[in-house]
């Protein structure tokens, strides 16, 4: 194995890891007493802020010269992933880390589905496959948490991060339009600050506070933006680089594992033993249709890899 290659082997780990860690911020941040959708507009919000300069210095010509149908589907994708972010976040005030890091990752499902019954697209089979262990994996997950969780509202949350992996898709799908005509700066810039207005706004609107919490609030509220929002996404684009976008997709699932893990040793956050069957065919399920992409465009299955937003 060449230097380079390990190299990307590495930047891809620490990407994963660093992903995993935006669970437990949350938590940390939710303990503080700020609300959940304060939480979704901070992380936007600091890292649009952050990444307009850098933005604006390498892509500024491109992003003078969006045209009107790209604003507005990028607005549109924008808003997806506001809702992407608003719903995963506060699924986590109800439900465990593993459930909700591990049902938010279910988006190849309901792309596959998607492109099954809107675009009428032939998937192959062993895509549906996937999906039908995701969805196995899905209900048992259900069932687990709702004889033996000791959270506050397990039906709740678990609901609510399905929605955030609902929405993360129909941003996907969306954004697949855009990315073929955008380079990743520009687009990622564009959603970024779409998602963070509609945020902020919806936060307004709902009376939700920005000021008055400790310090520690905000310093993981940067935490998020800086790690899993900008630093893990940058490796895993820098991954895709040398490596399989197939590869990339599959171990991105390695976030809900270690996002289990350091629940356990934070928070003392165990598996029941029927929540760990349904998470391991939940996951096997997605590799299957992670896998099976290998026959679908180059840039669709690259696309999958890039938006993953938890």
């Amino acid at each position: 194995m060449n230097r380079h290659r390990l190299w990307l082997y590495t930047v891809l780990f620490a990407g994963v890891l660093i992903a995993s860690t935006a669970s437990i911020l949350i938590r940390y941040a939710q303990g503080t007493g700020m609300s959940s959708l304060s939480i979704a507009a901070g992380r936007l919000g600091l890292a649009a802020l952050i990444l307009t300069p850098l933005a604006l210095h390498r892509s500024s010509q491109e992003i003078r010269h969006l045209s009107r149908r790209d604003v507005i589907f990028g607005a549109a994708a924008g808003v997806f992933l506001a809702i992407h972010f608003a719903s995963w976040i506060s699924s986590l005030e109800y439900t465990s880390v593993a459930s909700s890091a591990a049902l938010v990752s279910t988006n190849p499902l309901w792309v596959g589905l998607a492109s099954l019954f809107l675009f009428r697209e032939r998937l192959p089979w062993t895509i549906l496959v996937g999906i039908a262990l995701t969805l196995i994996g899905t209900i048992v997950i259900g069932i687990s948490d709702s004889s033996s969780s000791t959270q506050s509202n397990p039906l709740l949350g678990n609901t609510l991060a399905l929605i955030g992996a609902m929405t993360a898709s129909g941003y996907l799908l969306i954004g697949r339009d855009l990315r073929r005509r955008l380079s990743t700066m520009a687009y990622i810039w564009l959603v970024y600050t779409s998602a963070a207005v509609v945020l902020v706004i919806w936060t307004l609107i709902s009376g939700q506070q920005f000021l008055g919490f400790p310090p520690q609030a905000y310093l993981f509220v940067l935490g998020l933006a800086l790690g899993p929002q900008l630093l893990g996404h940058t490796a895993f684009n820098y991954a895709l680089s040398g490596l399989s976008a197939t590869y990339v997709a599959v171990a991105i699932l390695g976030e809900p594992i270690g996002s289990s893990l350091l629940a356990f040793l934070l928070f003392g956050e165990t598996v029941a033993f029927l929540q760990f069957v349904g998470i391991a065919l939940l996951l096997v399920g997605i590799v299957i249709a992670s896998i099976a992409e290998q026959q679908a465009p180059e840039s669709t299955a690259r696309q999958t890899a890039e938006n993953q937003t938890a």
